[in-house]
């Protein structure tokens, strides 16, 4: 039964790539566009460093998938192409692992693929600690998601209903394991009280995960026989949205949730994330065209992301968060609802690249 619901995951989040409008908050984020504030492109760098951590470039592949023998070729490919291209990569979640050992392969083939990759395990919020460590040694894991759910579960039709334990159980797994703790939203998002809550836990890096890219609400929903959990679509808080909203976090902040172009990783950087996770888009990149063209989507993103810094002036991934952004539509009115000060963004020096005028003249 896992590993159907595993293949199941996959194949409603593939319809739901090829369903999609393309759009999404991300749009209401704009940059302000500065015409002398380009650099030369030798000098940029996409190096990111956070919590302890050095990642050769701001890009992920997100947790995706496991615990069948078609997600265990799924999860094999994407380990290639993260070796391939230098990327971190999240396995999705072990919970089949725990019910099920015999299919530890499905996800220690990252590993083996990637073997001297960065490699974050994932696991769900009911965990112990024992299981959290397992997690990590099967795939010799360099740090650990833990994925927040409820909504997910909610909908679900054999899903949890007891959420009570899992902040006790987030700090007792911080507290415990040997490698940096990420806990993620899986696509409804988190909010600043949430960030807040997570650090004063043990918790080192929070992914935002935010609503716009791959909805599991609607996934489960559709594997419901009355589809009757349809009013839940639009629960939960844009990547942008969060981002703006935890601005201020004490923690670092990673994106996802409908990155869908290296844009929007620009722009998750802009408003404060140090790396950009990206899932449904490449999941289906692999499944349409193969490792190849993962590696090669992969590759043209860091190109292209390499061009914008460029443009903008941005020498390294933490300069984008100097860069003058606007915010607008539903976006914004999110902004003033939660008492976000969007005209700290829109005026911000900016353009690390330009050479300011110190002369008085206005030639």
């Amino acid at each position: 039964m896992i590993a159907e619901r595993k293949d199941d995951h996959v194949r409603l989040a593939v319809e739901q790539q090829q369903g999609t409008s393309g759009r999404n908050q991300f749009d209401e984020v704009t940059f302000v566009h500065h015409a002398l504030a380009g650099i030369d492109r030798s000098e940029v760098s996409l190096r990111t460093r956070f919590a302890g951590l050095e990642w050769p470039v701001p890009l992920y592949i997100n947790a995706m998938t496991g615990g069948s023998e078609k997600t265990g070729v799924i999860n094999r490919d994407l380990a290639i192409a993260a070796r391939e291209t230098g990327v971190p990569i999240a396995t999705g979640s072990m919970s089949a692992y725990f019910k099920d050992p015999s299919s530890a392969g499905t996800f220690s083939v990252m590993r083996r693929e990637n073997p001297d990759g960065f490699i974050m395990a994932n696991i769900n919020a009911t965990a112990t600690v024992e299981r959290a460590r397992r997690a990590i040694g099967l795939l010799e894991a360099d740090a650990l998601q833990i994925h927040l759910n409820t909504v997910q579960e909610t909908v679900m039709p054999e899903g949890d209903r007891s959420f009570g334990s899992w902040a006790p159980r987030i700090e007792e797994i911080a507290a415990a394991v040997d490698v940096p703790v990420i806990v993620k939203e899986v696509g409804f998002g988190l909010s600043r009280e949430t960030v807040a809550l997570l650090e004063k836990l043990g918790v080192q890096i929070a992914d935002v995960g935010g609503r716009g890219g791959t909805n599991f609400a609607r996934i489960e929903n559709g594997r419901r026989d009355l589809a009757d959990y349809a009013y839940l679509d639009d629960w939960g808080q844009s990547t942008p949205a969060c981002l703006l909203d935890a601005q201020d976090a004490g923690i670092p902040l990673l994106a996802s949730g409908g990155v869908r172009h290296p844009l929007d990783v620009a722009r998750s950087l802009a408003l404060g994330a140090r790396a950009a996770g990206a899932s449904g888009g490449f999941l289906k990149t692999l499944l349409d065209g193969g490792v190849d063209a993962l590696v090669d989507r992969i590759t043209t993103w860091l190109d292209q992301l390499t061009a914008l810094m460029t443009a903008l002036g941005a020498r390294t991934p933490a300069d984008l968060a100097q860069c003058a952004v606007l915010i607008r539509g539903d976006l914004r009115t999110f902004c003033t609802d939660r008492g976000i000060d969007t005209g700290r963004t829109a005026t911000r020096t900016g353009s690390p690249g330009a050479t300011p005028d110190t002369t008085g003249s206005t030639r």
